[in-house]
């Protein structure tokens, strides 16, 4: 179960926080072709940086702890880390606006 982890890190994050979505009426999270667009400008320096990182041995993912398809040297879930984390990030932070707007 320890190649999971990282997984399961994943799915608890997005468990946290597609909810919101519907719950607060995100109207922005559902225009995809903008969302993914912000991810992808959030997403790319670091891709890049994981993998130069990791072919020039500074950095590395415990394979006890993931799941063994490799992308580019990368597993499965870092490349899915890098949509996770940015879109949970941008529903929080919508989310956010949403209550703020809501008490003034």
């Amino acid at each position: 179960m320890r190649h999971l982890a990282y997984a399961a890190a994943l799915v608890c994050c997005l468990a946290g926080t597609v909810p919101l979505v519907p719950a607060f009426g995100l109207r922005r999270i559902r225009r995809v072709g903008l969302l993914l667009l912000a991810i992808a400008c959030a997403a790319t320096p670091f891709v890049v940086w994981d993998l130069l990182a990791t072919r020039a041995g500074q950095w590395h993912f415990d394979a006890a702890q993931t799941l063994p398809p490799r992308l580019l040297g990368l597993p499965l879930e870092e490349w899915a880390f890098f949509l996770v984390i940015p879109f949970a990030a941008i529903a929080s932070y919508e989310a956010v606006g949403v209550v703020l707007r809501r008490r003034r």
